[in-house]
């Protein structure tokens, strides 16, 4: 039986342009599923942290419904993305987590763009990667480029150094924030999702 990956996209773009990216997963013994968030993609709704967090657990339901248990399921989080898969993988048994680009806070995010604004007190949505991944026990995969302009770097290891045992990282020195879906990157995303069957 083949693993589901469930992909939560990030901010910028249509899901066509993650076709690239779901075009290698065929070569991977896997299924895929990828959602558009409310207010993206011409979806009705306005995004919101509680809306987005709705909409990844409706997903769930309807694959519980289709006979997938926890253990079939790896999630998938781009970017705004890793901030709904973090959410949702807590304290859970799914197969495994995959983070690319995530960042350690929306408000430490933001404060990186717009340090001399009070952020914390105007930013309502928060996706708190850095404390709930301490709440996820199953294998994480934490991939970034050095160079991302939206989410610096620094984000991205410092989730990998505090998430829990088993974890693989796939950090380069040149990608940007929409990573090179490259040799290598490949290479790493096949290890992994091979090392949870």
């Amino acid at each position: 039986k083949f693993k589901t990956i469930v992909f939560f996209h990030g901010n910028a773009g249509t899901l066509e342009n993650r076709i690239h990216k779901l075009n290698h997963f065929k070569d991977m013994d896997v299924n895929f599923l990828i959602i558009a968030w409310r207010g993206f993609s011409g979806n009705k709704g306005k995004p919101s942290e509680e809306g987005l967090y709705i909409d990844a657990n409706s997903t769930i339901l309807w694959l519980k419904k289709l006979g997938l248990t926890e253990k079939d399921i790896i999630f998938y989080g781009e970017s705004l993305g890793t901030g709904v898969a973090t959410e949702i993988a807590q304290n859970k048994d799914y197969a495994g987590l995959i983070l690319e680009t995530p960042f350690t806070s929306m408000v430490e995010a933001a404060k990186n763009f717009y340090p001399y604004i009070p952020v914390s007190l105007l930013l309502k949505d928060k996706y708190d990667n850095q404390n709930k991944i301490k709440n996820i026990n199953i294998p994480v995969l934490i991939m970034h480029g050095e160079v991302d302009q939206i989410v610096p770097f620094w984000m991205g290891k410092k989730i990998y150094e505090i998430a829990n045992q088993p974890k693989y990282s796939h950090f380069t020195k040149f990608d940007d924030h929409m990573m090179e879906y490259d040799e290598n990157l490949l290479f790493a995303l096949k290890s992994f999702i091979k090392s949870l069957n």
